[in-house]
């Protein structure tokens, strides 16, 4: 049986999200059903309920006001993992400041690798796959005309593991649960 892992996203559907998503489609198809996102909390095992967890968020979240972000150029985290990304640039010290704050129980992990905020293009099977993905997205990246903006309003507690997600609960910034996610 495979053991569930809990996250914080904050989904990014302007035009980056879009950008981010039609590229993974043509580059990495195998995750095209993912959602362009920045995370806030990587994954990890929950300490608590779920319950627990989504009234940490909505609590925790009650003095923090939406905030905007803006995104940098196309990196990747070779060697040490095959995973090519937009840099958040602009605004990555309040992505900080909310990972810090919501890294509590029954959410509290110890972090692998410290905690950079980005918005994830593909994490691929080979650094030579990485390599050739990070070349056709830093030259797409700079076609890109968009705005490179995003407010940051609402995060979504998400449950899984590997690349099958699904979506728990979103919270607003302002610290209000908001509809219940399906089933």
């Amino acid at each position: 049986m495979l053991s569930l892992s809990y996250a914080l996203v904050a989904y990014i559907r302007n035009g980056p999200g879009e950008f981010v998503e039609n590229l993974r489609n043509e580059l990495h198809p195998e995750h095209s059903h993912l959602g362009a996102h920045v995370t806030v909390l990587p994954p990890r095992p929950l300490q608590g309920t779920e319950q627990q967890a989504i009234e940490l968020l909505s609590e925790a979240c009650k003095p923090v006001a939406p905030f905007e972000i803006g995104l940098g150029d196309v990196e990747n985290f070779l060697p040490r993992t095959p995973t090519v990304f937009i840099r958040v640039a602009h605004g990555a010290y309040r992505m900080r400041e909310l990972h810090d704050l919501l890294n509590k129980w029954p959410l509290q992990h110890e972090e692998s690798l410290p905690y950079m905020p980005h918005l994830t293009i593909a994490k691929l099977g080979t650094d030579q796959r990485a390599r050739e993905v990070y070349q056709t997205a830093q030259h797409r990246w700079r076609q890109f005309d968009g705005p490179r903006r995003v407010r940051i309003e609402h995060l979504t507690f998400v449950r899984g593991h590997d690349f099958t997600w699904n979506d728990v609960a979103p919270v607003s910034l302002d610290g209000h649960l908001l509809a219940e996610m399906p089933g």
